[in-house]
């Protein structure tokens, strides 16, 4: 049976007429009949094209201010009706409807509008109706009608109709319905997700039509894709394709840098009301991170990146081998001849020197990513069993605000500064977790471990590896201790502060070998699993 079809005839309404001109005027060579609505039909008579005004096959105007055009029988009998059963054939003859092989539709931009911040009467005027419908019908009837449903398939219809003269096979139709059904479900969620944005439907509905096939997965053997707009977070500079690891190491490194990034913001807001010096101002802003495995293995705070990042990797350059890099302030030229001397897989910041970028892609592969100012989703989704966990974010970074002294020794001035840099490692690092930090510098942690003890002597094990002493040394804890054999070690080894969210029904323990000791300890109130 042949099941390829010419087009004979098309009913266009859309939004955007952005590369529609050369559709229609191919679709005009081939005798083709146009209906149309509103604009689009201007927009064909302008082109000195001929054209049906739906109106004129209804019988009814476009009425309620535009709202109800194409919702009639006569347009949706002619997309529709099955060519092969005689009973609509019959029908079609009897009410006098027109055939319509072709529909092309490109929807109102609801989340373009949503985006734009416009007042919810004109978000709710954004919400298509007769072109959502339209979509439906077209890719329902798929075995007669071709439906084009955005302005993204503009240029395969076109392809199509050129090469193959106005006609379409059974694949090319059912192949423009799964994307138009594609379309149809992500403007509906979009939609949902803005009802329910103030709700509390314990309903998930996610869609995203950016999808990009990975070269493997986790391990070579697993398939991968990321789905996302990976451009409108980074500027892809140089490098290979950024793997499925390098994809989540990028995403820890994003979000670890981002506990630092208000040390540059504030700095902006100094120079702009007390007209400091510049340079002067920037003394303890410039961050840099080394990550690898989600967890970062070495970060520190210096005046000047070039010092920060020496120092970052000092802490561990054995793992640095292979990392993921990332800075909250530009890379300059005496920076990138450092990073240079590292393999590395990727380095991320907010602008490079051009002459550093020229250094860094001596390296054919490594990946070299401008990082732009963007905001994280506000929650996380990731599958659990035959289905998946969401929650809010955890945006609460400790400041000094939230620090309680629950021992008779306060803490330093140095030390809550150190107390608070670790802290913010501690966050962004796999429970259960300790770090160690010293004048900006994380010295050494334990990350991953089963119990508290073991990420501690982990810790005091990898800074004994790579010569640092803990003498003075801040520790950060992940959530509380049940016991005081944590603050005990970590005193043995030098520790002379600590930093954690309390809350253990044993706290007194801890806080009296602290008092005993000499030892100052805050509480936050927060506690910081990463699992």
């Amino acid at each position: 049976m042949n099941t390829t079809k010419t087009i004979q005839s098309a009913l266009i309404s859309v939004f955007s007429k952005e590369g529609l001109e050369p559709i229609i005027q191919k679709l005009h060579e081939q005798n083709v009949i146009f209906y149309s609505t509103g604009g689009t039909e201007e927009f064909i008579k302008n082109l000195g094209i001929p054209v049906i005004p739906v109106e004129d096959v209804t019988s009814y105007p476009s009425i309620l201010g535009g709202r109800v055009k194409t919702l009639h029988p006569k347009v949706f009998g002619g997309i529709l009706n099955r060519q092969d059963n005689e009973s609509d054939v019959q029908q079609m003859k009897e009410y006098n409807i027109p055939q319509i092989d072709l529909v092309i539709v490109d929807l109102y931009p609801f989340e373009k509008t949503v985006a734009s911040g416009a007042s919810e009467e004109d978000i709710i005027e954004k919400i298509d109706i007769g072109g959502i419908s339209l979509i439906r019908a077209a890719a329902k009837n798929f075995k007669d009608t071709v439906i084009v449903a955005s302005v993204d398939e503009y240029s395969l219809l076109l392809e199509l109709i050129s090469n193959q003269n106005g006609a379409t096979t059974l694949v090319n139709r059912k192949l423009f319905a799964l994307k138009a059904f594609n379309v149809t479900s992500h403007y509906d969620s979009a939609i949902f997700n803005y009802f329910n944005k103030n709700h509390d439907e314990t309903v998930l509905k996610i869609s995203e039509n950016n999808g990009q096939v990975l070269r493997y997965g986790e391990n070579p053997h697993q398939k991968g894709f990321f789905f996302g707009d990976f451009e409108a977070m980074f500027t892809k500079l140089h490098g290979k394709e950024l793997s499925y690891n390098n994809l989540l190491d990028v995403d820890a490194a994003v979000n670890l840098i981002a506990e630092f990034k208000n040390d540059v913001q504030t700095l902006k807001h100094d120079v702009q009301t007390l007209q400091h010096d510049v340079q002067t101002l920037q003394c303890n802003v410039s961050t840099f991170a080394i990550l690898k495995h989600n967890n970062a293995c070495g970060l520190a705070t210096r005046t000047t990146i070039a010092e920060a990042y020496n120092a970052a990797l000092a802490c561990d350059p054995t793992s640095a081998f292979g990392g993921v890099l990332i800075a909250n302030t530009k890379i300059d030229v005496p920076t990138a001849t450092e990073i240079n001397k590292l393999f590395c897989e990727v380095v991320i910041a907010p602008s490079f020197d051009q002459e550093a970028i020229a250094i860094l892609q001596e390296k054919k592969n490594r990946i070299i990513l401008i990082q732009k100012e963007t905001s994280l989703s506000p929650t996380t989704v990731r599958t659990c069993l035959n289905g998946v966990l969401v929650q809010e974010r955890n945006n609460i970074t400790d400041t000094k605000a939230d620090l309680k002294t629950v021992t008779t020794t306060a803490p330093t001035n140095q030390e809550i500064e150190d107390l608070l840099f670790a802290s913010k490692i501690c966050k962004n690092t796999k429970s259960n977790t300790i770090v160690f930090a010293k004048n900006g510098t994380l010295i050494a942690s334990g990350t991953g471990q089963t119990s508290r003890v073991d990420a501690l002597l982990q810790a005091i094990e990898k800074a004994k590896t790579f010569g640092f002493s803990l003498e003075g040394a801040s520790m950060a804890s992940d959530a509380f201790f049940p016991f005081p054999d944590c603050v005990e070690i970590a005193k043995n080894a030098g520790i002379t502060a600590v930093i954690q969210p309390g809350g253990s029904i044993k706290d007194q323990l801890s806080i009296d070998y602290c008092n005993e000791n000499k030892v100052a300890m805050v509480f936050t109130g927060t506690r910081h699993f990463k699992h």
